[in-house]
């Protein structure tokens, strides 16, 4: 009997093993576990930043400036004052209006909306849709904003065929009733002098640019006094 109980006295010791043994491999496990989702966290975060590069480039298109902008030196405050007045340019056209594209061209200077003509005017005529005209009221409001040292102006041109010699046509055509109907609604409602501009570009009627500009004060003045220049030596 005595040689039995001695036999059998390891046995707890041997079990004692197999449980460290069981909760080291259990462990080991769960420390695997997390390691594969630090690196599954880390992929992802990869994968993110990859779609937010893709998103910025397809919608913002950051090109070099035109010879129509040139640069200048503004303070701080300028430039976050203009980056504000995109921003609520963006915001205004973030309405259920069909904009094909709204884009920054040059960031604190430019940025650009493309839209269909039909979406803005009723189909066949130059007639504003009622429906867009409190999107007027918001572009006017926009431009109205005073920030010393700049000055905000912008641009509508509505595509138009050009001629057989290569001309716009200088005869009104819809396009042209189009353009004029669109500033006078702007003036109408009290749009700021010198900040808007409306024309014909070649290109295809159904299809209608807003520029939006930021441009320093001295600059405009300089281009006035330039224009004023001009129509003084054309008399």
């Amino acid at each position: 009997m005595d040689e039995f109980d001695t036999l059998q006295r390891p046995q707890p010791e041997s079990a004692a093993h197999h449980t460290t043994a069981l909760f080291l491999s259990l462990y080991v496990l769960m420390l695997a576990f997390f390691i594969v989702l630090v690196s599954m966290s880390s992929l992802e975060k990869i994968k993110s930043r990859a779609v937010m590069d893709s998103l910025t480039s397809t919608f913002a298109s950051l090109l070099a400036p035109s010879g129509e902008l040139t640069a200048f030196t503004s303070k701080e405050g300028d430039f976050l004052a203009a980056q504000a007045f995109q921003e609520q340019i963006a915001a205004v056209f973030s309405s259920p209006v069909q904009i094909a594209k709204v884009e920054i061209v040059q960031p604190g200077r430019l940025m650009r909306v493309v839209m269909r003509s039909d979406s803005l005017f009723l189909s066949g005529t130059a007639e504003i849709r009622e429906a867009h005209i409190p999107l007027l009221d918001r572009i006017v409001a926009s431009l109205s904003v005073t920030t010393p040292g700049l000055h905000y102006d912008m641009e509508f041109l509505i595509g138009s065929l050009p001629e057989p010699g290569g001309m716009l046509p200088i005869a009104e055509t819809l396009e042209s009733a189009r353009a004029g109907a669109f500033a006078r609604a702007m003036s109408a409602r009290g749009t700021p002098p010198d900040s808007i501009a409306v024309g014909l570009r070649p290109g295809d009627p159904r299809e209608v640019v807003l520029r939006f500009f930021v441009r320093p004060l001295d600059e405009v003045r300089l281009e006035y006094d330039r224009a004023a220049r001009r129509q003084e030596a054309g008399r």
